[in-house]
C-alpha cells in the first residue's frame, strides 16, 4: 500500500450586495485596478516576469500613482496579472490566442492577505481607502460545508461587481490522505456515449462496468434545438438571445459529468486503487485535425471529456494517464491485432417521470476465441488497465487475468451505485 498527500482546492462563489456608497468605493478601486493589471500583464509577458519581478518593477511607481490605494490590492494584482500571463502563453503555443497581447475587459478585484478582509455574521468586511465596507450574503449550504468540515480558508478574497451585485470568490483548501494499492486499478475508457470501467484487483480482472452518459446524443440534441432557434434570424435578435439561454446544455453535461466521476470515486476508495485514465485530451486534438465535417468537429469540441479528467484530479483520487494507443484494436488476452468488428444493437428501459423510455445501445463486437465476445469499449477499458499494470507498457494480458468469470454490468449515472454494484 501506498500513502499520498494530496491538496486540494474549492472556490466558492457568493452573490452579495452593498449599499450605494460601497459599490462606488469598490468602482474607484477597480478603475486603478485595471490600469495597473493591463501594465503589468504586457510586461509579464514581454520579460516572463514573476510577481517578485513585478513587485521590484511596479511598486513604487503604484504607490505614488494611487496613494489613497491599499497596499495589499497592489500585491494581488501581482498575482492576478502573472496568471493571466501564463493562460496567454499557453493559448498562444496552442495557436488559440486571437491578439498579440492579452486585452483585459472583466476585472476581479483581488485581496492577497486575510488583514484587509474578514468573514462576519453573514457579511464580508473589506478594507478600501475610505475604512471598510461590507458585503452582505445569503445563506450559502456549500460555504457552510467547506467552512465547518475541516476545509481552511484562504487568505485571498477576489471581489466583482455585476451591476448592483458584489460577486466574491472564497478559496479552500484542505490535505487528503490517499491510499492505494499499484495493483489494484479502476481503468477508465472515455467514450462520446458512455464511460466504461474494468476494475482490477491484485492485478487480475475482476469486474467491467457501463455507464451510459449520453454526452453525445445530448450534444447532437442541443444542436438540433439551436439551428431551428436561429433559423433564419440573427443572434443579435433579443427573442434569439433569450432563447438561446433558456438552453442548459452545460449544465446538464456537467450534472452528468459530476455523477460519473462520484461513481468512479466511490470505486476507487472501495478497492484502494489508482484511477488509470486515457489521454484523451491528446486524442481529441487529433481527432479534430483528422476531421473534415463540421458537425463531426462540433460533437468532439463539445464531448467534455477533458473535463471529467479535471474533475477526477480534483478528488483524493491517485490518477494516472496513459496513451489510449491501439487500446481498442488489439486483444489483450492474446497481444494480436483485432481486425473486425461486428456491429450489434441492444435496448434497455429507463423509467422516467412520466413514462418508460427505451435507450438504444449501439455495440461493436469482436471475437476474442473460446467463445469469448467482447465489446470494443470494454477492450479499450482492459487495456489502458494493463497498460500501467505492465511492467513495459504494452496491453498484453496478465497471468492472473481470467476474462471468463467477468460480465459487463449497464449503469446509469443518475443512479449511482446500485447495491448489486457495490457487491
Amino acid at each position: 500500500m501506498y500513502k499520498q498527500l494530496k491538496t486540494l482546492k474549492r472556490t466558492v462563489v457568493l452573490e452579495g450586495w452593498a449599499n450605494k456608497y460601497s459599490r462606488q468605493v469598490l468602482r474607484e478601486i477597480t478603475e486603478a485596478y485595471k490600469s495597473m493589471l493591463q501594465e503589468m500583464v504586457n510586461f509579464a509577458i514581454e520579460h516572463r516576469a514573476s510577481q517578485f519581478t513585478l513587485h521590484k518593477f511596479f511598486y513604487r511607481k503604484f504607490r505614488e500613482m494611487y496613494p489613497w490605494l491599499p497596499t495589499r490590492v497592489i500585491k494581488g494584482c501581482y498575482r492576478d496579472a502573472v496568471r493571466r500571463a501564463k493562460s496567454f502563453r499557453e493559448l498562444k503555443k496552442k495557436g488559440l490566442a486571437k491578439t498579440d497581447k492579452p486585452v483585459i475587459r472583466k476585472v476581479t478585484i483581488t485581496y492577497s492577505d486575510s488583514q484587509d478582509w474578514r468573514l462576519s455574521n453573514g457579511a464580508i468586511e473589506v478594507r478600501t481607502h475610505r475604512g471598510w465596507i461590507k458585503i452582505c450574503y445569503r445563506n450559502h449550504k456549500q460555504l457552510h460545508r467547506y467552512l465547518y468540515n475541516g476545509w481552511k480558508l484562504s487568505s485571498e478574497l477576489r471581489l466583482k461587481l455585476n451591476g448592483k451585485k458584489v460577486i466574491a470568490y472564497l478559496t479552500f483548501t484542505k490535505n487528503f490522505g490517499v491510499v492505494y494499492s499499484s495493483s489494484n486499478v479502476v481503468a477508465v475508457d472515455v467514450n462520446e456515449n458512455n464511460v466504461t470501467l474494468a476494475i482490477f484487483g491484485g492485478k487480475k480482472l475482476c469486474r467491467v462496468y457501463r455507464i451510459e452518459t449520453g454526452l453525445g446524443r445530448l450534444v447532437i440534441s442541443y444542436a438540433g434545438r439551436r439551428n431551428r432557434i436561429t433559423r433564419g434570424k440573427s443572434t443579435k435578435t433579443m427573442s434569439v438571445k433569450k432563447a438561446l439561454k433558456k438552453l442548459r446544455e452545460k449544465w446538464r453535461k456537467r450534472d452528468i459529468i459530476y455523477k460519473t466521476a462520484k461513481i468512479i470515486e466511490e470505486l476507487a476508495t472501495q478497492n484502494n486503487a489508482v484511477v488509470v485514465i486515457g489521454n484523451v485530451r491528446r486524442g481529441k486534438r487529433k481527432l479534430v485535425e483528422k476531421t473534415r465535417r463540421s458537425t463531426l468537429r462540433h460533437r468532439i469540441h463539445q464531448w467534455s471529456v477533458s473535463y471529467l479528467v479535471e474533475v477526477l484530479s480534483n478528488k483524493p483520487l491517485h490518477v494516472v494517464e496513459v496513451s489510449e494507443a491501439y487500446t481498442s484494436s488489439i486483444n489483450p488476452f492474446t497481444s494480436k491485432p483485432i481486425h473486425k468488428f461486428i456491429p450489434s444493437m441492444t435496448r434497455y428501459a429507463v423509467r422516467g417521470r412520466k413514462r418508460v423510455k427505451v435507450i438504444k445501445i449501439q455495440l461493436r463486437l469482436a471475437k476474442l476465441g473460446n467463445g469469448l465476445v467482447l465489446d470494443r469499449d470494454v477492450i479499450g477499458a482492459i487495456n489502458i488497465g494493463l497498460k500501467y499494470l505492465s511492467s513495459d507498457g504494452s496491453p498484453m494480458a496478465l497471468g492472473s487475468t481470467e476474462p471468463h468469470e467477468v460480465r459487463v454490468k449497464l449503469m446509469n449515472p443518475h443512479q449511482g451505485l446500485t447495491p448489486l454494484s457495490r457487491n
